[in-house]
């Protein structure tokens, strides 16, 4: 039986790396998985972070980014570049966030992200005492807020996003946005108030 020739050689092409993320999106949507692995390297670590902060639990966290990563890959034929991916891969992991927090609204537990312990033997057992006690009261006022407020503060303190682009990740307008963040920081200060 006569052997197949071999496979001309792959043609030559930029690295993924160095591919911007809309031509990356495209090649993912048609298919190609290298395309859509370095997106997720490039947007995973970030929409971890979001999905940490949002739901204080990190293995919460991390079923809902693989789960929206997979959303991702599903509708990424359908994807229209007319947002950036990340914001658009931000919006799934935040829906995904919000509907979990809806879903446990009254079982949020408020000691949820670990104590970060003090490295430095200057620290006195008196001050990381009030370091902790001051972020149990932040989480306790976080659990608070309504997950449309919460999502909102933590992608504008936290991730730094621009009022557009959080309208845009959470699929309202821009003075919505604006109102839960007032909201948000107005119920924070208030309940921060004994540690100013």
């Amino acid at each position: 039986m006569p052997e197949s020739p071999p496979a001309p050689p792959a043609r030559p092409g930029p690295s993924l790396a160095l591919l911007p993320d809309h031509v990356l999106a495209a090649r993912a949507g048609d298919g190609d998985q290298d395309s859509f692995a370095e997106l997720m390297r490039r947007h995973t670590p970030r929409a971890l972070a979001l999905a940490t902060r949002m739901l204080e639990d990190r293995q919460a966290a991390e079923d809902q980014v693989q789960e929206a990563c997979l959303a991702a890959w599903r509708a990424l034929p359908g994807f229209r570049a007319d947002a950036a991916f990340g914001t658009w891969l931000y919006r799934i992991v935040t829906n995904r966030c919000l509907n979990a927090l809806r879903a446990r609204r009254t079982e949020l537990p408020l000691d949820g992200a670990p104590e970060v312990p003090s490295t430095d033997p200057a620290d006195l057992p008196e001050r990381a005492a009030e370091s902790q006690a001051s972020a149990r009261d932040l989480r306790s006022a976080l659990a608070t807020l309504t997950p449309e407020q919460r999502a909102c503060w933590v992608l504008r303190e936290l991730h730094g996003l621009s009022y557009d682009e959080i309208a845009e990740v959470t699929g309202t307008g821009e003075p919505a946005v604006r109102g839960r963040i007032f909201r948000a920081r107005r119920q924070l200060t208030e309940a921060m108030a004994p540690w100013r």
